[in-house]
């Protein structure tokens, strides 16, 4: 129990200067990561200091893509930062085990990682130990950037003498012969770390740190494409603008970078996106010591001219978090002591060489911070099952399906899968993905033979044999069966590619002739339909008519109309004429009169008298202004003898 708060579990990683353990906070009950630096350390004001710089400078990003840090403290000899534990590995891990990434998976670690730098430097301050050990990739796949212990704000690293901290392989040229980084430092590190990503290996090697450095200083990042032909040149100019040995030419920040970077993504094709290097695997020499923290002598650091002279002592691990020095003196370290007499400072170089020599082989594993051993699986078996099997049979084992893709095959039944990525017995993280290759049959096939299917049997086996259910029509038909399959366009016994849309005509059944029931009562009108094989809908609403009341006033389809046997019918009742007032038309040539009751909704009768003397209306049937139904007739009587 550390502080009385917070009680240790298991150690996950050993470094130079630190131990990470997995713990939990058990006032808040949560699993957190422990980062405790060594006892004998904890003396020195210069790591106590930096310790604590980290612990603040992270509780001010708050970045999701950044480990975050819950607490600082210290008990005794032991200091501590309480973190964020991530469960997963380090993108180390990853290209261990898989070697080159595809650019699509690259650019997605990538992403985030200028993300958590971005925010970094738009908050003033600069990681200085970017690599692929600080960058953790959680099992839920989260990506987050681990390990401020070197952070610096970016106005106190300018023009920095004396020492400049870092690792070997992702140092930046200013970096090494001035001891001078800013934002464009971290920039460089992220360069190198897309080149790792892309080939598998890193851009610049050697047996020494002396000769990664010269390589740095005065060689040209290679392009990714020369190590791994068919890389797209989107890739080679991000690489080639993030690694300018020249800091001025690159992104000014992470910000930057991440702007190109998503410019170039989008430059590129799925095909470009997902292509898988050729024979990737881990480099050899990628793996081992040389992921360590640890101190580079001072001639490490001094450029060197000419050929490397030939090195006889051991080889220094490179992709380690280093201090080298400089000639000049570092800000916040004290004045050089006074000189010694040469054989006292032989014997204290001697000493210092044989401590550094024991770091380098306690060391070994710094910078891994979650390394979850215990997460692997093997592909299982599935092909020639089905689809659903397969996924059941994933999910058992703890995996997920990434996609589904699906090809012909002439072996494998449709719907079985044929192949998988990663491939039967492949190791694969437990919660990894799986991509399913499933067959869709042969490909070509004969279109079945659907005449007199029902609809819903016909679709089932069009699908059974590779096609699928297209347009579907309906036609009359006396012979084949209401809802029967009449005839395929493709004609059945057509050979097809399969996935190929086959259309159905079906039937209708024999045609019904409507009857007429305008004017039946609704029970007699629905007794007629229905013994014609049709169905009977009353609507809600009834309407003015001239049929009586409570008659049918109209039908939905006319008399005589063709329907198939089923098809409903709508009858609406009359609630009976409208009642109309009539108009006042005596005295009025007859002529007149018969366009004002016509007007008004009457037919006219006109009654002339004999023999005929005059066309003025003398009288008519219905008084004025009395009510009468629409549509009724009235007579009208013209003066006579």
């Amino acid at each position: 129990m550390l502080d009385g708060r917070y009680r240790v579990d298991a150690r996950i990683a050993v470094g130079g200067m630190a131990t990470v353990y997995r713990a939990v906070d058990t006032r808040l009950d949560r699993v957190l990561a422990l980062k405790v630096m060594h006892p004998a350390l904890a003396a020195d004001a210069s790591f106590v200091e930096r310790f604590i710089r980290e612990a603040k400078s992270v509780a001010r990003l708050a970045h999701p893509n950044v480990v975050g840090v819950f607490d600082q403290g210290a008990q005794g000899q032991y200091v501590y930062l309480a973190m964020e534990y991530i469960a997963g590995c380090t993108l180390r891990d990853v290209l261990r085990e898989r070697g080159a990434l595809q650019p699509r998976a690259a650019l997605d670690i990538l992403e985030p990682v200028l993300a958590a730098l971005g925010a970094a430097h738009r908050a003033g301050f600069v990681h200085r130990d970017m690599k692929p050990e600080n960058v953790l990739i959680g099992d839920d796949g989260r990506v987050k950037v681990a390990d401020f212990g070197l952070v610096r704000a970016v106005d106190s690293v300018t023009s920095t003498t004396g020492s400049v901290l870092g690792t070997v392989s992702y140092l930046a040229p200013e970096q090494i012969e001035h001891g001078t980084a800013d934002t464009r430092a971290d920039v460089y590190a992220c360069g190198v770390v897309l080149y790792e990503m892309l080939t598998g290996a890193k851009p610049h090697r050697g047996d020494t740190p002396a000769q990664i450095l010269y390589a740095h200083l005065h060689e040209g990042m290679p392009a990714p494409s020369a190590a791994v032909p068919g890389l797209a040149l989107e890739l080679d100019e991000l690489v080639a603008s993030a690694t300018a040995r020249n800091p001025d030419v690159r992104p000014h920040d992470a910000v930057a970078l991440l702007a190109q970077t998503r410019t170039a993504r989008a430059a590129l094709g799925d095909e470009q996106l997902d292509a898988v290097p050729p024979g990737a695997h881990p480099a050899a020499g990628e793996t081992g010591s040389e992921d360590r923290t640890s101190v580079i002598p001072r001639a490490v650091a001094t450029p060197v001219s000419g050929p490397l002279p030939a090195e006889s002592a051991r080889p220094e691990p490179v992709n380690r978090t280093t201090r080298l020095i400089l000639p000049q003196r570092v800000e916040d370290e004290p004045e050089p002591a006074p000189r010694e007499p040469r054989g006292r400072l032989n014997n204290r170089r001697g000493l210092l060489a044989l401590v550094a020599a024991v770091l380098l082989i306690f060391g070994v594993g710094a910078g891994v911070w979650y390394i979850n051993s215990g997460q692997f699986t093997r592909v299982p078996a599935l092909i020639g099952q089905s689809e659903d099997a397969a996924k059941k049979k994933l999910s058992n084992a703890g995996l997920g399906v990434r996609q589904v893709d699906r090809q012909f095959s002439d072996t494998v039944e449709r719907g079985q899968v044929v192949s998988t990525d990663p491939a039967t017995g492949a190791r694969i993280r437990g919660n990894g993905s799986v991509t399913l290759v499933v067959s869709r049959g042969p490909e070509t096939a004969q279109v079945p033979k659907l005449d007199g299917m029902p609809l819903d049997q016909a679709k089932s086996e069009l699908q059974k044999a590779g096609f699928a259910p297209g347009d579907t029509s309906s036609e009359f038909n006396d012979s084949v069966p209401q809802g029967s399959v009449i005839r395929t366009d493709p004609a059945s016994g057509v050979k097809r590619h399969t996935d190929t849309a086959v259309s159905m005509v079906v039937s209708k059944g024999a045609p019904v002739d409507v009857p007429n029931v305008v004017g039946d009562s609704v029970a007699d009108a629905t007794t007629a339909l229905q013994d014609a094989g049709l169905t009977v809908t009353v609507a809600p609403d009834q309407v003015n008519s001239a049929q009586d009341a409570g008659k049918v006033a109209a039908q939905s389809a006319a008399e005589h109309a063709r329907l198939a046997k089923g098809d409903s019918v709508t009858l609406t009742v009359s609630k009976g004429p409208r009642m109309i007032t009539v108009p006042k038309v005596t005295g009025e040539k007859a002529a007149d009169a018969q366009k004002d009751l016509e007007k008004a909704g009457f037919k006219v009768k006109v009654d002339r008298g004999f023999p005929f003397l005059s066309d003025e209306v003398s009288g008519q049937s219905v008084a004025a202004g009395a009510q009468a139904p629409e549509g009724s007739t009235i007579t009208i009587t013209t003066k006579g003898l």
